[in-house]
């Protein structure tokens, strides 16, 4: 794994890193800033991404530009309601020595483009949940280690909901953040389209591998924290929390259920990561107030006034913020 001289020294590397994959995505990903810094967040915090879109937002572009840059392993699933577990595990099958060997699926990588996770049933996405959240998968009983670094980056498209089996709370929560991808503006469409119709193909450069990511989240863990910025994070997701103590106003009135502590330890996390990117040697409040947004955004469930009333998850998450 790859060593700094000191935490100092390898935050400013990350910085530096952070600057440098920004460009080279640039070369290909017009506009979407914030949405490329939420996904190299993710992976410098050892986490997953949802990215929520309508199609041709350039979403498989995007994580595939992603991998390139990184120097990463990087497969795609196209997720369908005829998918089974083993399709995306792997499975046992009779070698030509007639002895029963183990064939990785397509998860046996370290970026995984999940397209459209909500179109397999629930039993396709629990083998993926494992993956996910041990860094593992079972098949016939026998246990695999997948290869670190290991990050899913899944898809899910916001208007086509027929065929579609909506992802659980459980499985929504272990992703960090819950990225929307918007319409781009019209000179950067402008752009898009002078770009991608004609016949030439951008070179990307390889910036780092995968011993430097894995020493990057390292040293975002070591990040020291104040206490009273920890505080903040875990009282901003108490306040998601209807009928508690700490419940604001606006979520005892429109929240059927609030964040969980995975919140709290994926706001602290993020925030680590957000100083890091940006070389601050420590988290500050505005850090944890960044990456709130998308963090929360799939964790509270409004509740059937808020629905009726129009009252979106975004204008709950800003009136706490």
């Amino acid at each position: 794994m790859k060593q700094f001289a000191n935490d100092v020294e390898g935050i400013q590397q990350l910085a530096t890193t952070y600057g440098q994959l920004k460009s080279e995505i640039g070369k290909v990903i017009i506009g979407q800033d914030e949405v490329v810094k939420y996904v190299l967040l993710s992976i410098f915090c050892d986490s997953h991404s949802l990215l929520v879109g309508v199609p041709g937002l350039a979403k498989t572009l995007l994580v595939k530009t992603v991998s390139d840059v990184l120097d990463l392993h990087f497969k795609r699933i196209q997720f369908t309601p005829d998918l089974m577990p083993s399709d995306i595990i792997g499975a046992e099958i009779l070698n030509e020595n007639r002895h029963f060997q183990f064939n990785k699926g397509p998860l046996f990588a370290n970026i995984i483009l999940a397209d459209e996770i909500n179109r397999t049933p629930p039993k396709t996405q629990s083998a993926l949940l494992e993956a996910m959240q041990e860094r593992q998968v079972t098949a016939a009983g026998v246990v695999h280690t997948l290869e670190l670094p290991f990050f899913v980056l899944a898809t899910q498209n916001p208007i086509e909901q027929e065929g579609t089996y909506p992802l659980p709370e459980a499985q929504l929560d272990r992703f960090m953040f819950n990225i929307v991808l918007d319409y781009p503006s019209y000179d950067e469409e402008v752009k898009v389209v002078k770009n991608t119709t004609i016949d030439q193909t951008t070179a990307i450069q390889k910036i780092v591998g995968a011993s430097d990511i894995i020493a990057f989240q390292h040293l975002i863990r070591r990040m020291p924290i104040a206490d009273n910025v920890v505080e903040y994070a875990v009282s901003l997701v108490a306040s998601t929390r209807p009928n508690t103590p700490k419940a604001a106003g606006i979520v005892n009135e429109f929240v059927a259920w609030g964040a969980g502590p995975r919140a709290s330890q994926a706001l602290v996390l993020a925030a680590k990561g957000h100083a890091a990117i940006h070389g601050k040697f420590s988290p500050d409040i505005e850090d944890v107030q960044a990456v709130a947004l998308p963090i929360l955004r799939h964790r509270i469930i409004r509740n059937f006034k808020a629905e009726a009333e129009q009252k979106t998850i975004e204008t709950i998450i800003q009136t706490l913020l």
